[in-house]
């Protein structure tokens, strides 16, 4: 019986804890329940997901409407090309204070516009330009992604190829999809799995499940060595 507590132990204490970033005009609670529903048991058992809502009450309608009930929130907003923001100083100011009130986090986990600030979060932070009082990201999931279109964001997020562990979801029929793939040249030695579906939140089939599976082990082994 000690030996089985101390493997329970062991194996509680490798989870990759993870700040996850929900989509465009939806919640932390959406994506929890979009996360809990759809992605494998032996998956969501090796992380710790922590759930935060982005800082701006929703400026217009959500496309979730009808499927998921509100409040619905958005990061920072932008313009029809994607090239100008408001509030996203504000934005990145508020993901770093909850990571520092609530971490340490090992990585972030996004989704839609919430994986284009993980993905771009991970390689400002590396030149010292986000997040600068909070632990190194080793790991981004990112579901639904693509790159700032902003120039001078992009030239911050993505100038140097990004060095942390990344895995990278790919629908088929996403609208992101071109953008998403583009994406992937900006880390080193990406993980793709790719899906049938759109731009949603994607169940595993068996090959996916796999690679995640060997993915999170190797992230896990990783993160225990550093300590």
């Amino acid at each position: 019986m000690g030996s089985e507590g101390r493997e329970n132990n062991a194996e509680t204490e490798r989870k990759l804890r993870l700040l996850c970033l929900h989509g465009f005009r939806t919640s932390g609670e959406i994506i929890k329940k979009q996360l809990t529903a759809k992605w494998h048991q032996s998956v969501l058992q090796k992380l710790d997901l922590v759930f935060v809502d982005a800082p701006f009450p929703s400026q217009g309608k959500s496309e979730v409407e009808g499927i998921f009930d509100p409040p619905y929130y958005e990061w920072f907003q932008f313009n029809e090309e994607f090239t100008e923001y408001e509030n996203f100083d504000e934005c990145l100011a508020y993901i770093q204070d909850y990571m520092i009130k609530h971490g340490p986090f090992d990585g972030l986990l996004g989704f839609s516009q919430g994986a284009i600030l993980a993905a771009g979060l991970a390689g400002m932070q590396a030149k010292g330009l986000a997040l600068t009082k909070v632990p190194k990201i080793k790991v981004v999931v990112i579901i639904g992604g693509a790159k700032f279109r902003n120039p001078s964001v992009a030239e911050k997020a993505y100038s140097s190829p990004i060095q942390c562990s990344s895995v990278h979801f790919l629908g088929d029929e996403d609208f992101l999809k071109p953008y998403g793939t583009e994406l992937l040249d900006s880390f080193i030695e990406p993980l793709v799995i790719r899906h049938p579906k759109g731009h949603t939140i994607p169940r595993f089939d068996e090959k996916g499940l796999e690679s995640m599976l060997a993915f999170l082990e190797r992230i896990q082994k990783d993160v225990k060595e550093e300590k």
